[in-house]
Parts: C-alpha cells; sequence; structure tokens
C-alpha cells in the first residue's frame, strides 16, 4: 500500500518543475536586470563625477582658462565606457561666499532598459581659484 501512494504522489508532481521555472524565471531576470542597471548607471555618475572635478583642478590653475577646462575633461573621459553618452561640458567661473571658484558641468545620456528612471545625467566638479 505504501508504494502505490508514493506512485500516486510521483505521478501528481510530474510537470511542476516547469510550472515553477516559468512562474519564478521572470522576477529572477527583472532582479538581475534591475541589479545590472543600478551598477551601471552608479558606475557612470562615478566617473562622470570623476571627470569633472580633474576638469574643474586644471581650469582652476593661475594661468589656465575655460578652453583648459573642458580638454582636460574631454581628456580624462578618454576611453571609457561613459565618453560615448555625453552630451556638453560647460565651464562657469562662480563667487561663492566670497571665493572664485571653477564648476565643470557634464551632461550626460543614460540608455536604460524599459524606460524607468531618468534619461539625462547632470554633474558638476568645483574647485578653488588659483591667484596670482
Amino acid at each position: 500500500m505504501g508504494k502505490l501512494r508514493s506512485r500516486v504522489r510521483a505521478r501528481s508532481d510530474q510537470g511542476s518543475a516547469v510550472v515553477e521555472f516559468v512562474l519564478v524565471a521572470p522576477l529572477v531576470l527583472f532582479l538581475f536586470s534591475a541589479v545590472a542597471q543600478i551598477s551601471f548607471v552608479s558606475y557612470a555618475r562615478s566617473t562622470l563625477i570623476a571627470c569633472a572635478a580633474e576638469g574643474a583642478r586644471a581650469g582652476a590653475l593661475a594661468d589656465s582658462d575655460a578652453a583648459t577646462a573642458k580638454r582636460r575633461t574631454r581628456a580624462a573621459l578618454g576611453d571609457s565606457v561613459v565618453a560615448g553618452l555625453v552630451r556638453s561640458v560647460d565651464v562657469s567661473k562662480e563667487r561663492q561666499s566670497g571665493i572664485s571658484t571653477v564648476a565643470v558641468t557634464i551632461t550626460a545620456n543614460l540608455p536604460l532598459v524599459g524606460l524607468l528612471g531618468p534619461t539625462k545625467l547632470q554633474v558638476t566638479g568645483h574647485s578653488l581659484q588659483e591667484d596670482y
């Protein structure tokens, strides 16, 4: 009698793995793509911030100008993955609390999967302006 019950139970479980896979696979795929997307956006943001700060430091030197800051920012972007995403690099001289600063603003596109979230990223790097 015990063998008969195990055979009946085994037959009733057949095919359930396929159904479980079909129900779970989309959730796992969604979670994986969300983590990958967040990772790429974080990488792009940190790379753009570092390049903007590098350009601001180069533009803040006593004998530099806005063109130098822009050139240094583009060179810092170099061969990185995010270089192709950059829309514009803007350099401005600002005065904050009586202190002269150079600000480099980078605007970039974010290629998002599924159009979830922002599609534009704007970062700014600041540096104190050197005096003679």
